[in-house]
């Protein structure tokens, strides 16, 4: 005889691991009990030797008959006991909640097939419910309030089980054993439909919906309420409602994201590959983004200026309800919020601030304790990647090697903010939370890092922030007390992120290319090429620095960026290229005098505003009316199979490598005058940035010895130039590192940063 305590870490929580632990233990005679508690689930198993170990063995074989689909361990530790003479049955004993909180948090899950049977199937006690979910699927970070993951720990403690739901619940046999959320007509949540007014329209569900689907059949505004929040719906075929829809919502240019019914819809419109399929049925259910097939039923409004759409499948069983009404085939699911403000997911404020906005709604009273968003991926060469990470995912943690010293907050950047905390070996990322200049996402902000550390039990004794002064998130992070703040260069935190998603302490060449990041010099960096660990890092080369005029007016007028990198006497030859961009010469005039003179300017190797100004000449627009508007549109033109560039120069100043950029420029101005298409150029333009790029990368490999290349900033979102990019890396004898678990943009910035303070937290206390 034998007995053991096992301790399972990772994602066991929620998922149907308790119960799975009981039915393995009684298929192999063995006795003991298994618990929740704060770190995971704690197991003692007693029995024959044998029997022990063919049980220990099974824990980690997913094709097992009846494994649950979401349970992931990362840790099996196991500790031998005395053996209890006596002992007879194997038991579920009650949750332990004594001890700091690390026990992973499971995110929000797709309807499972079992659920969606019993959804459409009549006889089922739970037929037509909206709220339908079990061990394999439903609400659970969005519901939580405190760990372990038990049903008062949830906002489903509103809700009372009836005498069915507690028998299932209860059934070691039935998929709902323990399903925390189990709920049914009779006991649980409830869907209403109401008016702007908030007059109810509707309260039996399948009228509900009957209603909700003829008013978007007629062009209407629909507000849903989902697992993380509201969509603002309206039918993707018809523009005239897109149109209004982006009238009422202030969102002029924007894509809006879709859903369909079924992946045969998605396949009408978009090209659909292997790894994008995946995606879209995973239990994720993450919006991807999909190539535009050239003839296809979406309004023109939906996504304009880009070739890819963003689609999305029911993951929600409210969401399958809605699309199995006749004549809903496919919607606009935007999130709810008016311009960049933070997605409203509480019903009183939707009705206050929606009124403008929607025709109807369709809500629930069952409470979001944590707001979402969706997640947004699309495949880069052959490799899932994140562009927001949120619903889904979060908070999923990414492990480190080694437990940290002590823990850390990391306040992260002000654009595309997530923040990330460190606890044991854990780094605990936060879901995408926006940009921080809107006051109401600032307040989220606040109010996010203050349930996130209650959630864990998080004290930071270490607080890493953005080495720029004026960023919020610096401001927040210096208010805190009793810690030890690090300010982090930006892109370093960008190599440190590829770092820490890879588990690697570097060095590494780190291709870096982004709008903005405040320099260790003062200037503003935006395409670098630095050697990186997580405890130091060199500027091996960068892009020429260049004047940019007009603070936050050159993230979006790309005639700014355009001036500052013309010479004089290139503006006096392309006066009539110049005045077709921006047609106001008192304008043109003001701005190379504030060149000239210094004025409101500051000095910037940013390649996200290169991108602009040769957008701006290639014809794709003038101005950004969001966020990267006019590099999307520039991305989306790009001819295939087109493999010039224009020359690389780079020269050597102040002790590091400067790409110059007026070979580009000059390029860019001759094919301009040749006439040459604006496909061919776009695709130019792109091959040139690759080109002077991986010269950097081969200029540090001399250096440094090193031959580990990273790639990260929001420029890499571009998938022409991340595709070009690896394929050359790897075609120069590179291995090349691509993130898997954090966006990379700005949302993995925190990662890095959190790296960091860990490594040099580390690195201080050896040397003490």
């Amino acid at each position: 005889m034998k007995r053991v305590q096992l301790t399972l870490r990772g994602r066991v929580q929620g998922v149907g691991c308790r119960p799975f632990i009981y039915r393995l233990a009684h298929t192999h005679r063995l006795t003991g009990q298994v618990r929740n508690d704060v770190r995971g689930v704690l197991i003692e198993i007693q029995g024959p030797s044998a029997a022990v170990a063919a049980f220990v063995d099974e824990l980690r074989d997913r094709s097992l008959d009846g494994y649950p689909a979401l349970l992931d361990i990362v840790e099996l530790a196991s500790e031998k006991k005395p053996v209890k003479p006596g002992e007879s049955a194997f038991m579920i004993a009650s949750s332990d909640a004594a001890g700091d909180p690390v026990s992973q948090v499971t995110a929000d899950a797709a309807t499972c097939g079992d659920c969606l049977r019993e959804l459409f199937e009549p006889a089922d006690f739970r037929y037509h419910y909206p709220f339908i979910n079990c061990t394999r699927c439903g609400p659970r970070y969005s519901i939580i309030k405190s760990i372990p993951y038990d049903r008062p720990n949830t906002t489903m403690a509103d809700f009372a089980m009836c005498v069915k739901c507690q028998g299932q619940y209860r059934d070691v046999e039935d998929r709902r054993f323990h399903a925390q959320p189990v709920a049914c007509p009779a006991c649980g949540p409830q869907i209403t439909l109401l008016d702007a007014a908030g007059r109810v329209l509707e309260t039996e569900t399948d009228r509900v919906l009957a209603v909700c689907a003829k008013l978007l059949r007629d062009g209407k505004i629909a507000a849903i309420k989902g697992i993380g929040g509201f969509h603002l719906a309206v039918d993707a075929t018809d523009d005239a409602a897109v149109r209004r829809l982006r009238q009422r919502k202030h969102r002029d240019a924007k894509p809006f994201a879709m859903m369909a019914a079924t992946l045969e819809e998605i396949r009408k419109h978009s090209v659909v590959g292997a790894e994008e399929e995946r995606l879209l049925t995973s239990a994720a259910s993450p919006i991807v983004l999909l190539d535009k097939k050239e003839t296809n039923a979406i309004a023109p409004l939906v996504a304009f200026g880009t070739n890819r759409f963003g689609f999305m499948l029911p993951y929600a069983p409210l969401h399958h309800l809605l699309f199995s009404e006749p004549g809903i085939d496919v919607l606009v699911m935007t999130s709810a919020n008016l311009a960049d403000e933070p997605l409203i997911c509480d019903n009183e404020q939707a009705l206050e601030e929606l009124d403008i906005v929607a025709d109807v709604f369709l809500m629930h009273n069952r409470q979001i304790y944590r707001q979402l968003d969706d997640s947004v991926m699309h495949v880069v060469s052959g490799r899932p990647s994140f562009l927001r990470r949120a619903r889904g995912y979060v908070p999923s943690p990414i492990y480190r090697a080694r437990p940290a010293k002590r823990e850390i907050f990391a306040a992260g950047p002000d654009l595309k903010n997530t923040f990330c905390f460190v606890k044991d070996d854990q780094f605990i990322v936060s879901e995408h939370i926006g940009d921080l200049a809107d006051s109401r996402v600032y307040q989220h902000y606040v109010r996010s890092v203050a349930h996130l550390a209650e959630l864990f039990q998080v004290r930071p004794q270490i607080v890493a922030c953005d080495l720029h002064p004026g960023y919020l998130s610096t401001y927040f992070a210096a208010q805190m007390k009793d810690v030890r703040l690090v300010p982090i260069q930006h892109h370093w935190a960008h190599a440190a992120s590829v770092l820490a998603d890879a588990g690697k302490d570097g060095p590494i060449i780190a291709l870096i290319a982004d709008g903005t990041g405040y320099g260790t010099d003062g200037a503003i960096w935006g395409c670098e090429c630095l050697i990186a660990s997580l405890t130091e890092f060199e500027r091996v080369g960068h892009l020429q620095y260049y004047p940019l005029a007009g603070g936050d007016k050159a993230s979006k007028e790309a005639i700014r960026p355009l001036l500052g990198l013309l010479s004089p006497e290139d503006i006096d030859r392309s006066t009539g290229i110049l005045t077709a961009i921006e047609p106001d010469a008192n304008k043109l005039d003001l701005i190379c005098t504030q060149i000239e003179k210094g004025l409101n300017t500051v000095q910037t190797s940013s390649l996200g505003r290169l991108f602009d100004a040769a957008a701006a000449l290639i014809g794709v627009g003038a101005s950004n009316r969001f966020e990267a508007e006019l590099p999307i549109a520039l991305e989306s033109i790009a001819a295939k199979g087109v493999n010039e560039a224009h020359p690389v120069e780079l020269v050597e100043s102040e002790g590091a490598l400067q790409w110059c950029f007026r070979p580009i420029l000059m390029g860019l101005l001759d094919d301009l005058q040749k006439k040459t298409a604006a496909p061919v150029m776009a695709a130019k333009f792109h091959n040139s940035v690759a080109s002077g790029l991986l010269e950097l990368a081969k200029a540090a490999r001399q250096r440094g010895g090193i031959n580990e290349a990273a790639l990260s900033g929001g420029v890499f979102c571009n998938r022409y130039l991340a595709e070009r990019m690896i394929r050359l890396l790897q075609d120069e004898g590179f291995a090349v590192l691509w993130k898997k678990a954090v966006p990379v943009n700005d949302g993995g910035i925190s990662l890095g940063q959190a790296a960091i303070a860990a490594a040099l937290c580390e690195k201080s206390l050896r040397e003490d």
